[in-house]
Formats: C-alpha cells, structure tokens, sequence
C-alpha cells in the first residue's frame, strides 16, 4: 500500500474484499458479516484513514447516557438542548444499558447518522469505538467520565473533590462529629472523588475516618433508603449523613422519618448535584451544586469545535461545585440513645 493515504480500493485488496464492501463499513451498514467488518476496521485504523470529504454531517447531535431515567438526566438533555437549538441541530437519544461502553449497534448506527458530534455521559468508548469515529470524523465528548478517560479523549466534568470537601466541611463547622457518607458506585470517578473530599475534611479536621459510617450506594433514591436505615440504626447512629446525591438524600429523608428522627434536629443531611427539586423537599436541602447544564452546554460545544476542526485551549475542562445552604443541616443536639 503507498505511503500516503490509502483509497477504499487498496484498503479492500489488502481485506479481501470489495470496495462497497469497505464501503458498507464505513457508512455503518449492518449486512456485513462482523469477521469481515473487524479485519476492515483494523487496516482502516492501522492506515490512519479518514473519509474524504462526502458532503456536510448530518443535522443531528447524538447523546449518550449510561442509564437514562432520572431529573439528572433532564438537566443534562436541557444543556445539550440548549446548544442544539442555537445551532438548529437535532437530539439522539440513546442509553448504553449499564454498559460502560455503548454496543456496536450503536456505533453503526452513528456511522450511518454521520452526526454533527457526540456526547457521552458517565461512558466511555473502547479504542476500537473510538478509531471508528475518528476514521469517519465524528468528534466525541465524555461528560463526567466514569473512569479516568484515555489519552485524547475530550472530556468535562466537575471538580467531585473540592465538592465532598465543602459538603463534610460545612458538617464539621456546625459541630457534627460522627458524620457518616453513602457514596456512589466505587468504580465511578466522581464516587471515589466525593469520598475522597470527605476523607480530607475529617483527617483535615483531626477526626478519625470510621469505616462503620461509610457505605456505598448506586446514586438511587432505594440505596439512600438502605444504606441510611443502617446508618441510623447503628448502636452510635452518626449525626449527620453526606448522601453523595439529591436522589440518595431523599431516601435517607425516608429512612429518617420511619426511625422517628426529625431533619434537621436529629439529623443533617447533605446532598450532591443541587437538582430542582432539592428547593421543593422537605425542609429544603442543603446540596452541593454541581452546575450539570453548565457542563452539558461545554460537552457540546467543545464537541462542535472539534468538528470544526478548531484547536481548544483545553480539551479537558473541570467546572466548580459550590454549596448551597438550605435547611436540612444544623448543629447537632445532644445525641440520644440508638433508635
């Protein structure tokens, strides 16, 4: 094969197969048999191809969740509604299925949609994924990367550290001591951030991390509710909870209030995202506020630039949290017997 970039006719010689056959791959059609579609993409990605110029992408933007069913979720459609609108562009929706990547008939499908950019949320894509939209120049952002995001890959989030540190800080100040947190899944970068901030906040203050008053959740408002019955049903139940989510939080407003415990008298709570209805609770919550339409408008722009072939100042981009006081967190009263 020459030197300079190949043609779709050398790239199918060196296949064995047809040039519509490379074709068919390229535009992400399905009637390609997959031993034939991965020897393509290997020689596809192995000689650096890139689509020669077949006409605009289309006016479509393709959003990418790890799971879609939550007002987390809508916070994060409004800020990519937001750019598409400005940009008269419509949204795909798709959910990768608790997959940390989305499948191949995803892929095929933006293949063959030729979107103007993507977004991913809490996913990721594999190295092979990630050749096959670079080949079709299809630029990608991770919006709040589950894990550390590979070498080049574009991505915004937000600062989860800085966020658990405020969040168990503010705790400390009002004089709780036994503080306990329900983080998110452990193989979630921001989980092990918010955990991390909070572990800061009490070595920082002098107090001892107990493990007793750790556990883990999914960010859903059922493990708020189990992990916070645990929490407070321990011989010394904690004064205060992190939940590590608004969703969390209102489970362990539930597990509060079937325990006979008042919030914020007998129990501070602190929440993470700062989602409408943490104003609308009861009492209002006090959350750490991570600006989810602020980083969901960044995703997609950065996106579009990229597609413009534009050169970012930054292609990794972390935006600040900041905690809103509301009233579900007080100084604690004297701790009475376990419940």
């Amino acid at each position: 094969m020459r030197g300079d970039a190949p043609t779709l006719a050398e790239i199918a010689r060196a296949a064995g197969v047809s040039t519509p056959t490379v074709s068919k791959v390229l535009n992400g059609r399905s009637d390609v048999a997959p031993a034939t579609r991965a020897r393509v993409e290997e020689l596809l990605h192995q000689h650096g191809y890139r689509r020669r110029a077949a006409g605009p992408p289309s006016r479509l933007f393709d959003l990418v969740f790890h799971e879609l069913e939550s007002a987390w979720a809508m916070e994060v459609i409004r800020g990519v509604e937001n750019v598409a609108r400005q940009e008269k562009l419509n949204v795909v929706l798709s959910e990768a299925a608790d997959r940390h990547s989305p499948g191949q008939s995803w892929v095929d499908g933006v293949l063959a949609r030729r979107p103007t950019g993507v977004v991913l949320v809490l996913s990721d894509l594999d190295a092979a994924q990630r050749a096959q939209l670079g080949s079709r120049e299809i630029p990608f952002v991770v919006l709040d990367p589950a894990g550390d995001p590979a070498d080049g890959v574009p991505a915004v989030g937000t600062n989860n550290w800085h966020g658990g540190l405020n969040a168990t800080r503010h705790l400390i100040e009002l004089g709780h001591r036994r503080i306990g947190i329900i983080g998110g899944p452990s193989r979630m970068l921001c989980s092990r951030a918010r955990l991390d901030g909070y572990r800061a906040a009490l070595e920082t203050a002098g107090l001892p991390v107990d493990p007793k008053l750790v556990r883990e959740g999914d960010f859903h408002t059922e493990a708020g509710y189990s992990a916070g019955r645990d929490l407070l049903s321990l011989p010394q139940r904690p004064t205060a909870v992190f939940a590590g989510n608004d969703l969390q939080a209102l489970g362990v407003y539930e597990a509060a209030r079937e325990l006979g415990l008042t919030i914020p008298d007998d129990l501070s709570v602190v929440g993470f995202d700062d989602l409408p209805l943490a104003r609308w609770v009861g009492p209002p919550l006090t959350t750490v506020r991570q600006p989810l339409v602020a980083m969901a408008e960044t995703a997609a722009r950065l996106a579009l630039q990229l597609g413009r072939g534009e050169r970012p100042a930054s292609t990794r981009v972390d935006l600040a949290t900041s905690l809103v006081i509301r009233h579900s967190t007080a100084p604690p009263r004297l701790l009475a017997p376990s419940v």
